[in-house]
Order: structure tokens, then sequence, then C-alpha cells
């Protein structure tokens, strides 16, 4: 079920035009997109790359496509061509682009207040933090902004956790992670990176990060019990950048139990495989999971906004205390109306049934 739930995520953008032709690049993570021709290149396709070409950094290496309009499953480009969009912008528009109950749910908050900085309380975080708790079946959550802000937030939240409650030295604490993983380019990701042209040019790299093979169970388990200062272990619940790798049936529970038996947190990181991405609300589902965290983000906001979280117990989110973590536009309220409207349209929608039945 999970194998088949992965082929789900892998397809990437396909012209639905009369021509049939499609623009492809078959190197971003989450898509596995199938290139045919190469369509012509039109004169308002040029300009718009001949703009980021000039004033923009070289950090991507798009497909030679200038979109302009989305719509549900289809985009359209600056030339009038139309695509049906299988990549989702990594998994961060399940619920389809620009869904008019999100949509919505953003313009009436913007005629309303937008942000107004955690220095004051605002009248939609508290509703928001109970709803997405209630949602997913945690006690706590801590809103960011991007995946990768969450990755950080978790990170601290565990070694936090290792100090006060696990009893590890100060400044001695190690996170985990999975060979392969991805979840994001901070120096904090990119020093728990496998990848070469992620990590290169780019150290020193922060201490007490150690990787162990994906998947292997055995190396996992000799890793917390050869070192009691491991603090957590941070994994995706299908990697997506290593190339849509399946653990094995039954993985993330046995890592959970082995987690329970040394002391160590699980921190499924949903980024990419939550809120229906792969025929379930949540990936970690397949294995009945329920981790120490979990890390949200992408189709948290239905693509409308940039909306990240972590889910945790009231011992570890409790850790923080006042002023030791936190962003400006965290918690803001244009943030938590749209996530709150697109986890509704996630359930109302069947977003997590219409992905794993759907033959196209």
């Amino acid at each position: 079920m999970l194998r088949t739930a992965a082929q789900r995520m892998g397809s990437g953008l396909r012209s639905s035009s009369q021509s049939g032709l499609t623009c492809a690049l078959a190197q971003q993570r989450m898509m596995s997109v199938v290139a045919v021709e190469q369509p012509p290149m039109h004169h308002a396709s040029k300009y718009y790359m001949d703009l980021e070409e000039k004033h923009g950094a070289f950090n991507y290496a798009p497909m030679p496509v200038v979109l302009s309009r989305g719509e549900g499953a289809k985009l359209w480009d600056v030339d009038g061509k139309e695509y049906f969009d299988f990549a989702s912008a990594y998994g961060s528009v399940n619920q389809g682009h620009c869904h008019p109950r999100i949509r919505d749910a953003m313009v009436e908050q913007m005629s309303k207040l937008t942000l107004t900085s955690r220095a004051f309380h605002n009248d939609k975080l508290g509703e928001y933090v109970k709803f997405i708790t209630e949602y997913f079946g945690f006690d706590r959550a801590l809103p960011m902004n991007t995946g990768v802000e969450g990755g950080e937030t978790s990170i601290k939240l565990a070694r936090r956790w290792g100090y006060n409650v696990k009893g590890i030295p100060e400044n001695h604490a190690k996170v985990v992670f999975a060979e392969g993983n991805f979840w994001g380019r901070t120096l904090a990701a990119t020093s728990s990176s496998t990848d070469p042209t992620s990590f290169t040019g780019f150290g020193p790299f922060m201490p007490g990060f150690h990787n162990v093979p994906y998947n292997d169970l055995a190396a996992l388990e000799k890793e917390f019990k050869d070192d009691f200062n491991v603090c957590a272990y941070m994994v995706e619940a299908i990697q997506g950048e290593a190339g849509i790798r399946v653990p094995d049936e039954g993985y993330l529970s046995k890592v959970k139990a082995l987690c329970e038996k040394y002391n160590v947190l699980l921190i499924v990181d949903e980024v990419q495989t939550g809120i229906g991405r792969t025929g379930k609300l949540l990936c970690q589902e397949y294995d009945g999971v329920k981790p120490d965290m979990t890390i949200l983000g992408k189709s948290l906001s239905g693509g409308m906004f940039p909306v990240s979280a972590v889910l945790a117990s009231h011992e570890i989110m409790l850790q923080l205390k006042p002023g030791e973590h936190g962003s400006t536009y965290g918690g803001n309220p244009l943030a938590c109306a749209v996530a709150t409207e697109a986890l509704k349209v996630s359930t109302n929608g069947n977003v997590a049934v219409l992905t794993f039945s759907s033959d196209g």
C-alpha cells in the first residue's frame, strides 16, 4: 500500500494542448516528469526568462516554461499553453491551484488583519492551534513559515528536551538523520545532508549531526545503543529528494519502538508527504505511528502562503520559554486563516482519497 501511494507522488508537468508536447526536467524532488518533445520558445516566455537570467541568482535550473495562471490541476503559461500539473509545486498545492475556498479565506482575512508579530495576541492564532492539534491528534503546535524552519524548530526542541528531560550533558546532544535526507538548504539542513551538491563549499558544518542508512533498523539501533547523547531521529516517511525511496512496510513503527527503547525522540518530516499527498492525510498513518514530533508545511496552506508547523506533546513543546524561539511571521493571522481553511478543504474535499484512487 505504501509503495502504491508513493507512485502518486512521482509525476510531473504534462501539457494538455492540442500538440501534446510536454516540457520536462526530471531533476526535482517528488517529481518524475515524463519528457517528450520541447515546444518552440515563444516571445513572451523568452522575455521573462531573459529577465531572470539577467537580474536573478542562478540557484535554480527551472524548466523552460513560464507559468502565469493556475486552476485546480491545470496550469497555463504566458504563451497560452495548457498543462496538467502533476508536480503540485513539490506537494504544496495538493488541494489544487487557487482553490476558491482557500483563496476566499485569504482575501477575507487580508481585508481585516495580516500581521501583528508575536508581541501581541491575535484572534486567529488560538483558534488555529486548537484546530490543527485536534485535527492531527497532538497536544501543541508551534507555527512557523517554511518547511525548513519546521525542521530547525524540531531540532531545537529535541536538543532542549535532551538536556532537560533525558539528562544529556550540555552541548553534547546528537541528532540522527537518514542518508539521502532532504529538508531544506539552511546551514543546519546542509549539515545533515549526504548530497555533495548540497554541502560542498558551505562548511564548516553543524556539530552533533550523524547519518545512518535509510531503512536500516540495525544501523539505527547501533547508533542509539552506542551513544546515550542521541536525542532524536529525524526521518522522512518517504524520501523525496533521494528518488522517492519507500521504506519497508512497518519501518516507521519499528523505528518508533527503537526510539522508545532507547529514550530517543522520533521526528517525522511530513512536509512533502503530508496533507493527502500519499493517499492519507499523513503518510505515517500507513504504519499506525504517532511520532513525538511531526513537521508540516507546503500544502498546509494550499499553496497560498508560506505556512509550516511542528506538532508535539506538552512535555516536548513546553521546553521552550518566551524569547527562545519564534518568527515575526510565524502564527500571523493571515497564515492561520489560510491554513485552517486548507485543512478543512483537505478533509471535505477528500484530497487524500482522490490522491490514492486517481488513475490519471
